[in-house]
């Protein structure tokens, strides 16, 4: 990387503003948050453009996905599986390819564009007084500008229509939400306080009891999918945030863990019920008009989705999986079995811990086991959890925040710098190195946060982070 050394010094800029903030108590207005956000964003992107060295997927799977689309090919066949999403993105790719943009801006502006749509989104996420303070926190994060205008990953835009969901989801009022405390459960209780334990029993047990007194007028899902007065501006919510999330998905296949968070920020059941529906409409839509669109076959789509679906079993990147195999990147099907139900096993424990807290602190829970317990990683996998982190942050956020902007900035510019045999051996190093930050994003999580009582951050919520001696 030719200009490692100018985007190293932007980055480290990013952060010491962001403490000194912190610090500060800083409150900037929307229009100087934006132009510090676009000022680091469009420099970085610009010296990468004209970088000799360029990322090895950015290149390889990315382009030929655009370009796929320029020749009425299907983006993840035609990039032969480098690109194996819906074809949402190249579509994007294709016509900035089309109108003559050179790939290496064009290819980041989609992602930068993104990105700097967080910025104020955060705000909005944090809501309340500081809501300013960490829209300018996270437009100066390093490892945002890295993802977004080095790399050119698609995670922010995912993350742009994720967050936004959950903005909308939201909607006006307190920005601190509780969890699960109501709808089925509650109407369970009542049902069952009414009739009594025993005549409950008595009507699960008769024949055919548990599905008719549910569905019967005044049954538990009746009264929960029942319409309420005044709620026609919560069902237009709940179908809005649900076609962002969708066009989240539409971007990568991840945000699927974003779902929960969104879902619990609506008040009612049945708002739920039309968000749920909605997110899978826009996902839908670009899979079944890839014959229109993308000039698909219909006798190719089972083959697009079996791609789409395939997930390599590559680990040797990140935490355990590094340690297990010496830092290399390998073909792994046990690791990677044995990873996933892991995953699978440990968000289940965390969103029962967290169910009664703010949607936005699960998310935020979620996001960060998944990384301490995930086999397979790459560094941009490291933004899911970013904005929502900075937006809410923890005792331990700052660390866990320059932690792995430190790890993923290594790899990005420093073993950059080398032939393939030093990268190499610098990469086993490095991703073993990786597994100092996982207790360190454990410690992340908001565990002073499940009950849904405690305040949005500790009294002391300061960077637990040396600030320099010029600051």
């Amino acid at each position: 990387m030719d200009y490692a050394i100018l985007t190293g010094l932007v980055l480290v800029s990013g952060v010491v503003l962001a403490l000194v903030a912190q610090w500060r108590g800083w409150r900037p207005s929307l229009l100087v948050v934006l132009a510090v956000g676009i000022g680091f964003r469009l420099l970085i992107m610009v010296t990468s453009a004209i970088d000799t060295w360029q990322p090895v997927d950015f290149m390889e799977s990315f382009k030929p996905a655009g370009e796929a689309i320029l020749n009425r090919e299907d983006p993840v066949l035609g990039s032969e599986g480098g690109w194996h999403f819906l074809p949402t993105i190249p579509y994007v790719y294709g016509l900035l390819l089309w109108l003559g943009i050179p790939w290496e801006i064009g290819g980041r502006l989609v992602t930068v564009v993104a990105d700097i749509a967080l910025i104020p989104l955060v705000g909005k996420l944090a809501g309340g007084s500081k809501a300013s303070l960490r829209a300018f926190q996270y437009a100066c994060n390093p490892l945002a500008m890295l993802v977004a205008a080095v790399h050119g990953q698609v995670e922010p835009v995912a993350l742009a229509f994720g967050v936004a969901a959950f903005v909308v989801a939201r909607g006006p009022g307190d920005p601190d939400r509780p969890g699960i405390t109501n709808d089925p459960v509650a109407l369970v209780r009542q049902r069952v306080s009414a009739l009594g334990l025993g005549g409950a029993v008595r009507q699960a047990l008769a024949p055919g009891g548990t599905a008719r007194t549910a569905l019967a007028p005044g049954g538990v899902v009746r009264q929960a999918l029942a319409a309420r007065p005044g709620e026609r501006a919560t069902l237009r919510r709940a179908l809005l945030a649900g076609l962002l999330m969708g066009l989240a998905l539409c971007a990568k296949s991840w945000p699927i863990w974003l779902i929960p968070g969104m879902l619990l920020l609506l008040p009612t059941f049945r708002a739920r019920v039309v968000a749920f529906v909605a997110t899978g409409v826009a996902p839908v839509f670009f899979l079944v008009t890839l014959p229109v669109f993308a000039g698909t076959s219909l006798s190719q789509i089972p083959e697009v989705i079996h791609v789409i679906q395939d997930i390599r079993p590559i680990v040797g990147e990140w935490g355990y999986s590094a340690i297990a195999v010496g830092g290399d990147w390998t073909l792994s099907p046990e690791i990677a079995t044995f990873g996933t139900r892991l995953i699978y096993v440990t968000m289940v424990v965390v969103a029962f811990l967290w169910r009664r807290a703010d949607p936005v602190d699960l998310t935020t829970a979620l996001l960060l086991a998944f990384m301490v317990v995930t086999p397979r990683l790459g560094a941009q996998y490291l933004l899911w959890f970013m904005p929502f982190l900075v937006a809410r942050p923890t005792r331990f956020a700052w660390p866990a925040i320059i932690g792995v902007s430190l790890w993923a900035g290594y790899g990005y510019l420093y073993m950059t710098q080398f032939d393939t045999n030093t990268w190499w051996a610098l990469h086993s190093v490095w991703a073993q190195c990786s597994v100092v930050l996982l207790p360190i994003l454990a410690l992340a999580m908001p565990w002073g946060r499940r009950d849904p009582k405690a305040p949005a951050e500790p009294p002391d919520a300061g960077p637990r982070v040396p600030l320099p001696a010029s600051a």
